[in-house]
Protein backbone atom coordinates (compact mmCIF):
# COMPACT_ATOMS: atom_id res chain seq x y z
CA UNK A 1 0.00 0.00 0.00
CA UNK A 2 0.79 3.63 -0.89
CA UNK A 3 1.22 6.38 1.71
CA UNK A 4 -1.90 8.10 0.25
CA UNK A 5 -3.67 4.76 0.97
CA UNK A 6 -2.36 4.66 4.41
CA UNK A 7 -3.04 7.94 5.22
CA UNK A 8 -6.78 7.77 3.75
CA UNK A 9 -7.35 5.01 5.45
CA UNK A 10 -6.19 6.32 8.73
CA UNK A 11 -8.29 9.36 7.98
CA UNK A 12 -11.49 7.13 7.44
CA UNK A 13 -10.70 5.15 10.84
CA UNK A 14 -10.78 8.24 12.72
CA UNK A 15 -13.95 9.69 11.06
CA UNK A 16 -15.96 6.47 11.72
CA UNK A 17 -14.24 7.10 15.65
CA UNK A 18 -15.59 10.28 15.73
CA UNK A 19 -18.65 9.47 14.54
CA UNK A 20 -19.27 6.71 17.06
CA UNK A 21 -17.70 8.66 19.90
CA UNK A 22 -14.88 6.91 20.56
CA UNK A 23 -12.71 10.05 19.93
CA UNK A 24 -9.27 10.46 22.04
CA UNK A 25 -10.35 10.34 25.95
CA UNK A 26 -10.81 7.31 28.09
CA UNK A 27 -14.39 8.27 29.36
CA UNK A 28 -15.99 8.73 25.78
CA UNK A 29 -19.27 7.10 24.90
CA UNK A 30 -20.60 6.16 21.66
CA UNK A 31 -22.79 8.90 19.87
CA UNK A 32 -25.51 6.88 19.48
CA UNK A 33 -25.20 5.57 22.91
CA UNK A 34 -25.18 9.00 24.20
CA UNK A 35 -27.91 10.16 22.16
CA UNK A 36 -30.03 7.09 23.29
CA UNK A 37 -29.42 7.72 27.35
CA UNK A 38 -30.21 11.82 26.97
CA UNK A 39 -33.14 10.88 24.68
CA UNK A 40 -34.68 8.68 27.61
CA UNK A 41 -33.06 10.90 30.26
CA UNK A 42 -36.44 12.83 31.93
CA UNK A 43 -38.88 11.38 29.89
CA UNK A 44 -39.69 7.22 31.12
CA UNK A 45 -41.53 6.76 28.22
CA UNK A 46 -39.18 7.59 25.60
CA UNK A 47 -38.13 4.52 23.81
CA UNK A 48 -34.38 6.47 23.33
CA UNK A 49 -35.14 6.87 19.87
CA UNK A 50 -35.63 10.85 19.12
CA UNK A 51 -34.31 13.38 21.40
CA UNK A 52 -36.77 16.50 22.24
CA UNK A 53 -35.32 19.85 22.31
CA UNK A 54 -35.25 20.84 26.18
CA UNK A 55 -33.32 16.67 26.57
CA UNK A 56 -30.91 18.11 23.70
CA UNK A 57 -30.69 21.73 25.59
CA UNK A 58 -29.93 19.71 29.07
CA UNK A 59 -27.12 17.20 27.19
CA UNK A 60 -25.48 19.94 25.58
CA UNK A 61 -25.21 22.51 29.04
CA UNK A 62 -24.33 19.60 30.51
CA UNK A 63 -21.68 18.86 27.53
CA UNK A 64 -20.38 22.54 27.73
CA UNK A 65 -21.52 22.95 24.18
CA UNK A 66 -23.91 25.44 25.18
CA UNK A 67 -22.29 28.04 27.31
CA UNK A 68 -23.84 31.30 26.95
CA UNK A 69 -21.78 32.94 24.67
CA UNK A 70 -20.83 31.65 21.93
CA UNK A 71 -24.06 29.38 21.82
CA UNK A 72 -27.04 29.60 23.51
CA UNK A 73 -30.25 28.24 24.06
CA UNK A 74 -32.24 30.53 21.71
CA UNK A 75 -29.41 29.12 18.81
CA UNK A 76 -30.25 25.73 19.63
CA UNK A 77 -34.19 26.27 19.67
CA UNK A 78 -33.99 28.28 16.14
CA UNK A 79 -31.62 25.86 14.73
CA UNK A 80 -33.82 22.75 15.89
CA UNK A 81 -37.29 24.08 14.59
CA UNK A 82 -35.51 24.41 10.75
CA UNK A 83 -36.08 21.01 11.39
CA UNK A 84 -39.88 21.22 11.96
CA UNK A 85 -40.46 18.64 14.23
CA UNK A 86 -40.42 18.41 18.14
CA UNK A 87 -38.56 15.31 18.32
CA UNK A 88 -35.81 14.31 16.31
CA UNK A 89 -34.08 11.05 15.18
CA UNK A 90 -30.71 10.16 15.28
CA UNK A 91 -30.00 11.57 11.77
CA UNK A 92 -31.69 14.31 11.63
CA UNK A 93 -29.73 15.12 15.02
CA UNK A 94 -26.76 15.21 13.36
CA UNK A 95 -28.06 17.51 10.69
CA UNK A 96 -28.99 19.81 13.40
CA UNK A 97 -25.79 19.39 14.46
CA UNK A 98 -24.43 20.52 11.02
CA UNK A 99 -26.33 23.04 10.67
CA UNK A 100 -25.98 24.48 14.24
CA UNK A 101 -21.80 23.80 13.73
CA UNK A 102 -21.97 25.88 10.23
CA UNK A 103 -24.28 28.70 11.37
CA UNK A 104 -21.99 29.53 14.95
CA UNK A 105 -18.54 28.90 12.58
CA UNK A 106 -17.42 25.50 14.64
CA UNK A 107 -16.40 22.24 14.07
CA UNK A 108 -18.87 19.35 14.12
CA UNK A 109 -16.50 16.43 15.50
CA UNK A 110 -15.42 19.05 18.25
CA UNK A 111 -19.25 19.26 19.44
CA UNK A 112 -19.79 15.77 19.23
CA UNK A 113 -16.65 15.16 20.72
CA UNK A 114 -17.88 17.53 23.82
CA UNK A 115 -21.07 15.22 23.82
CA UNK A 116 -19.63 11.63 23.91
CA UNK A 117 -16.93 13.08 26.92
CA UNK A 118 -19.41 15.02 29.06
CA UNK A 119 -20.67 11.36 30.55
CA UNK A 120 -24.19 9.79 31.73
CA UNK A 121 -27.13 12.25 32.02
CA UNK A 122 -27.65 13.45 35.61
CA UNK A 123 -28.86 16.32 37.72
CA UNK A 124 -26.60 19.33 38.03
CA UNK A 125 -24.58 19.83 41.02
CA UNK A 126 -25.19 22.79 42.53
CA UNK A 127 -21.85 25.38 42.75
CA UNK A 128 -20.35 26.48 46.29
CA UNK A 129 -21.99 30.12 47.29
CA UNK A 130 -20.34 33.33 46.39
CA UNK A 131 -18.86 34.63 49.51
CA UNK A 132 -21.18 37.81 49.21
CA UNK A 133 -24.03 35.34 48.89
CA UNK A 134 -22.62 33.39 52.18
CA UNK A 135 -22.19 36.81 54.36
CA UNK A 136 -26.00 38.07 53.67
CA UNK A 137 -27.19 34.72 54.72
CA UNK A 138 -25.11 34.68 57.44
CA UNK A 139 -26.23 38.00 58.30
CA UNK A 140 -30.19 37.33 57.85
CA UNK A 141 -29.91 33.50 60.01
CA UNK A 142 -28.02 35.34 63.20
CA UNK A 143 -30.33 35.16 65.84
CA UNK A 144 -28.77 37.58 67.95
CA UNK A 145 -29.57 40.77 65.43
CA UNK A 146 -33.16 40.33 65.63
CA UNK A 147 -35.29 42.91 67.38
CA UNK A 148 -38.90 43.29 68.67
CA UNK A 149 -41.33 40.11 68.78
CA UNK A 150 -39.04 38.34 66.57
CA UNK A 151 -36.14 38.10 69.32
CA UNK A 152 -38.73 36.50 71.30
CA UNK A 153 -38.70 33.48 69.48
CA UNK A 154 -34.92 32.44 69.92
CA UNK A 155 -34.03 31.46 73.43
CA UNK A 156 -30.47 32.34 74.45
CA UNK A 157 -28.03 30.31 72.61
CA UNK A 158 -30.20 31.14 69.13
CA UNK A 159 -32.05 27.87 69.34
CA UNK A 160 -36.13 28.53 68.42
CA UNK A 161 -38.97 28.20 70.33
CA UNK A 162 -40.94 26.42 68.10
CA UNK A 163 -44.29 26.78 68.72
CA UNK A 164 -43.87 28.93 72.10
CA UNK A 165 -42.04 31.15 70.44
CA UNK A 166 -44.50 32.15 67.58
CA UNK A 167 -48.12 32.32 69.93
CA UNK A 168 -48.84 33.36 73.09
CA UNK A 169 -50.20 30.35 74.53
CA UNK A 170 -53.13 30.57 77.32
CA UNK A 171 -51.79 30.13 80.65
CA UNK A 172 -54.64 27.66 82.92
CA UNK A 173 -52.90 27.71 86.04
CA UNK A 174 -56.43 29.04 87.01
CA UNK A 175 -55.08 32.38 88.08
CA UNK A 176 -56.46 35.87 86.78
CA UNK A 177 -54.09 37.18 84.18
CA UNK A 178 -51.73 40.08 85.74
CA UNK A 179 -51.93 38.57 89.41
CA UNK A 180 -48.90 39.15 90.70
CA UNK A 181 -48.38 36.88 93.64
CA UNK A 182 -48.70 33.48 91.99
CA UNK A 183 -47.55 30.19 94.25
CA UNK A 184 -47.51 32.77 97.18
CA UNK A 185 -51.02 31.47 99.02
CA UNK A 186 -50.24 29.92 102.06
CA UNK A 187 -52.01 26.63 102.76
CA UNK A 188 -52.19 26.79 106.47
CA UNK A 189 -54.81 28.59 106.40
Amino acid sequence: MSDAAVEQVAREVKDVKLENGAANGDNTIPFKDAFKMFSKFGDPKSDGKQITLSQSDKWMKQAKVIDGKKITTTDTAIHFKKLKSVKLGIDDYQKFLEDLAKNKKMEVEEIKRKLTTCGQPGVSTHLPKSPAAAAAVDRLTDTSKYTGSHKQRFDETGKGKGIAGRKDLVDASGYVSGYQHKDTYDKSH
